[in-house]
């Protein structure tokens, strides 16, 4: 895929992100919190389903599961962990603080999984620059979240 066009769907989907957390915080005023957590998960895989069976052609046969490490399924939890806790955070955070906290956190793990070459990752490392970009993010979180009041 061109780099171009990875950044601007990525971003794009990123942007659509900086919802997830105020809608799902709404579903579970309405549903109750850990109920919202699971009903945004059961919709998700329902679209995910639908575009697996139209553009995959449907479910894998299981071959090659069985050499999988077994860390490689817990994406679908990581992921259930994090909606389920920003349902719970968005009311005191807002959508801004959930998205910075979000963001600082997501940096750090990723220049720490980058320097390692965690799960099959091309090694970068740890530079004074990477550095400084994650204290002035990490700086722009705390104001973010306490210009919030």
């Amino acid at each position: 895929m061109d780099r171009t066009l990875a950044v601007l769907l990525t971003a794009g989907v990123g942007g659509l992100l900086a919802a997830q957390a105020p809608i799902n915080g709404q579903l579970g005023l309405h549903v109750g919190k850990l109920q919202a957590a699971m009903i945004s998960f059961v919709v998700g895989t329902a679209l995910l389903s639908m575009i697996v069976f139209a553009f995959a052609g449907g479910l894998p046969d299981g071959t090659g599961v069985g050499t999988v490490p077994w860390y490689y399924f817990i994406g679908g939890l990581l992921g259930a962990g994090y909606i389920t806790t920003v349902i719970f955070t968005v009311g005191t955070l807002g959508a801004g603080g959930i998205t910075a906290a979000t963001i600082s956190a997501q940096l750090v793990t990723s220049m720490l999984l980058d320097q390692f070459g965690a799960f099959g990752l091309d090694k970068h490392p740890i530079t004074w620059t990477r550095l400084l970009g994650v204290l002035l993010l990490a700086a722009g979180t705390y104001l973010v979240v306490a210009g919030r009041g």
